[in-house]
């Protein structure tokens, strides 16, 4: 049984995140601790979902804390020390739902999820009658907010502790300073429960938020919930129409961000990966700094890295918790891991936190004066991202065509085939692609001078690939 994509379960309540999956999930979760953080976001479903997971887990024996709504990083960060179970589908549409299950702030890695894959196929009972769990309630959003805002003072000085991971605790630098004093900041939380945490954030340390859509409204009535250039416009109009030095657009959980600049203009989300991981690197006292990030990530982000005097690893799509593990045991000290509008803060935690992004770029572009001193130094070269239908059947067959396809289509390339076929020119270029973890489509994805030239030679090359498999 296949349950968990890149980034927990996800889908229609009506099809596949039932309240009898998530009765079982829950049951399945609880067997691997004593003590549970729950919470949801806020989609209409939400209420009933949570419902049937703390019924779950408390029937396996496990005490569960309700939390109520909370963004995704809020759940992350109090599930410290236990275990916690968010009740979210990020950015999908408002019928869909999802699950995902953290273990002492980072989320399950494979071998958890397949841990609770085979218990939910094995279809395990309650345990007895006096070894249920009991409930309970916690309160997390003003820690949570308390600790970002910190942490952000911190991080933008480089005041933090890398290699914990965990939590930076509080002490008396820093304290009570507004590094954001008289920056102008628009939040276009869309809806989502970054409501309930970035224009807060923000205002603590000193900055003038205007927050767009901020009543949490699990239709997302004013546009959808993934945060992209185009749902966007709104908010972009609205930056570039007034006087604000950033925009920040969240999607429905809040561990996505997307930077807009004073203008208007999205920044490109390798560039945004760039400057943070650069900035973590260079205020790094560390022998060995890493930056963890995915086979999809630009190139403009190892030239930054490397500047700094840093080194990057790559992992799988929504892995960047097992490539942190995988960094740290060869010997490295991870200071900062993303993947496209996803950061992890390592010496913050191990989870994706979009509300700590937004107060860390802030405080970067107050102590910089705007976001183009610190975009100047990033090579923008142009990309694209475009998909080749393929039948899921077939992507095992299309990707072992292609392991041999596209070398032969750029010989003069360095080839890497752990994630997909990603191919490294001689001028900096390169070409990846993977099979889609929860569509029909192969993507490919280029960065070049010439990028179309080379999209429209590797999409011709895995088209052709498919058609091939398909005989």
């Amino acid at each position: 049984m296949t349950l968990f994509g890149t980034a927990g379960i996800r889908g229609p309540v009506r099809e596949t995140v039932t309240p009898e999956l998530a009765l079982q999930v829950g049951r399945a979760a609880g067997r691997d601790g004593d003590a549970f953080v729950l919470a949801r976001d806020g989609r209409e479903t939400g209420p009933a979902l949570v419902a049937a997971v703390e019924v779950g887990i408390e029937s396996a024996g496990a005490d569960v804390y309700r939390a109520g709504q909370l963004p995704t990083p809020a759940l992350a960060f109090a599930s410290r020390g236990r275990h916690g179970v968010m009740v979210t589908a990020s950015h999908n549409p408002p019928q869909d739902n999802g699950i995902k299950v953290f273990e002492d702030g980072v989320e399950y890695d494979r071998e958890g999820e397949r841990r609770i894959e085979n218990r939910v196929g094995g279809g395990d009972p309650p345990t007895t009658f006096d070894e249920w769990g009991k409930p309970g309630t916690v309160d997390v959003i003003g820690e949570y907010r308390d600790a970002v805002a910190d942490y952000a003072r911190r991080a933008a000085t480089g005041a933090v502790a890398f290699g914990a991971g965990s939590v930076t605790e509080s002490g008396e630098e820093g304290e009570g300073e507004n590094p954001l004093d008289g920056l102008a900041v628009v939040v276009d939380c869309g809806n989502g429960m970054g409501s309930l945490a970035t224009p807060q954030v923000l205002t603590s340390l000193g900055a003038e938020v205007d927050a767009l859509n901020a009543s949490v409204d699990g239709h997302f009535p004013a546009r959808e919930s993934k945060p992209t250039p185009e749902s966007l416009a709104d908010a972009r109009r609205y930056v570039e129409e007034g006087e604000f030095d950033l925009g920040i657009g969240h999607d429905g959980d809040a561990d996505r961000t997307v930077v807009i600049d004073g203008d208007g203009e999205v920044v490109h989300e390798d560039t945004v990966l760039a400057v943070l991981a650069e900035h973590y690197v260079d205020v790094a006292d560390v022998a060995d700094p890493v930056v963890v990030t995915t086979p999809n990530a630009s190139g403009r982000i190892d030239e930054r890295v490397e500047a700094a005097g840093g080194r990057v690893e790559r992992v799988r799509l929504g892995a960047l918790h097992e490539g942190v593990a995988a960094a740290e045991d060869g010997g490295g000290t991870v200071v900062f891991a993303g993947e496209p509008w996803k950061h992890v803060h390592t010496a913050f935690g191990g989870w994706i936190d979009g509300v700590t992004s937004a107060a860390v770029v802030s405080c970067l572009v107050a102590d910089a004066g705007g976001i183009g001193p610190l975009r100047d130094p990033v090579t923008e070269r142009p990309y694209r991202k475009v998909s080749v239908e393929c039948p899921d059947a077939l992507k095992g067959e299309v990707m072992d065509r292609l392991e041999t396809a596209l070398p032969d289509l750029f010989p003069e390339g360095d080839v890497d085939t752990e994630y997909g076929v990603r191919v490294d020119l001689p001028d900096g270029s390169w070409v990846l692609v993977r099979p889609s973890g929860t569509e029909p489509y192969v993507r490919v994805y280029a960065e070049s001078d010439d990028v179309d030239e080379l999209v429209e030679e590797a999409s011709a090359t895995v088209e052709a690939a498919v058609a091939a498999a398909g005989e």
